[in-house]
Parts: structure tokens; sequence; C-alpha cells
């Protein structure tokens, strides 16, 4: 019975069971953790796809025009406007960055059709596990990360 209940929760938070291996979870990525990646890809997309469909309805869609008529709640007052005009823009700042988001979501998943997910692409060694967890996207283990941040902080 308790076995019946955590195989349920497991295809309830993380899709079907059978999708990746049983145990625990490896120090470093391995191809048997593909589908478990895939999902966690899909999982982040979905959840831009829905922030990306806020922004566009709550700010994105609203222009002046909207403010400006008898029955408007706003002022037409330029402080209003340039209130607006800026919400606006932070909006499309968001939508810009999640935007990019997909961007390197759909570029891990060509690493994963190429052969190429999850191993560095500076060492070629596998990344670590909990990386790809919290970056499903990371081209980079950490250590290849880190040695690119300094070099970046050293230019500066």
């Amino acid at each position: 019975m308790a076995t019946e209940k955590k195989k349920k929760a497991d295809e309830t938070n993380n899709g079907p069971a059978h999708k990746w291996p049983d145990g625990p979870k490896p120090a470093l990525y391995s191809p048997e953790w593909m589908e478990y990646f895939r999902h966690l890809i899909n999982e982040r997309r979905k959840e831009i796809m829905r922030e990306i469909g806020y922004l566009r309805e709550s700010s994105m869609e609203q222009t002046s025009d909207t403010y400006s008529g008898d029955s408007s709640t706003y002022s037409y007052h330029m402080a209003d406007q340039g209130t607006d005009a800026q919400e606006r823009e932070k909006a499309f700042l968001f939508a810009s960055r999640e935007g990019k988001m997909l961007t390197l979501l759909d570029q891990a998943e060509e690493r994963m059709s190429n052969g190429t997910y999850g191993y560095c692409m500076d060492t070629n060694a596998p990344i670590e596990f909990r990386r790809l967890e919290a970056i499903p996207h990371a081209k980079l283990c950490i250590e290849a990360k880190r040695r690119l941040e300094e070099a970046k902080n050293n230019i500066e």
C-alpha cells in the first residue's frame, strides 16, 4: 500500500516513474538520466510560457489609448503616462529575458539530440548532476564556469 502511494506520488510530481532510473542520483551526469532532464526542461519551458502570457495580458497589450477614455479610472496626467510607459518597458525587459531563457532551453534540447548534453563544452567532462538540476541548460561544469567568470572579472 505504501509503495503504491509512493509510486503515484512519483508519477504525479515527476511524470511516469519509468522515465528515469531508480535509486540515488549520481554525482555526475550520466545518459541514463536524459529523460529526467528533458522533463525538467519541459517544465521550465511551460513555466516561462505562463509568465510570458501573464506579462502579455497584464502590461504589454495596454497602451496609453486605453487610459485616455472618459470612463477610464486613470488620469491623463503626464506622470501617470510616464509610470505606464515604465511598466510596459519593464514588462518588455522581463519578456525579453524569458525569451533568452527559452533559447537556452532549446539549445539544451539540441545538445540532447546530438549527444553532448550534460557534458562540459570546455573540458568534455560530465557536468555535476546537482548543477544540471538547478540549471538544466548548463553548458559548463562549475570549474569551467568559475574560470570563465574570473577571466571576465580580470578584463574589467
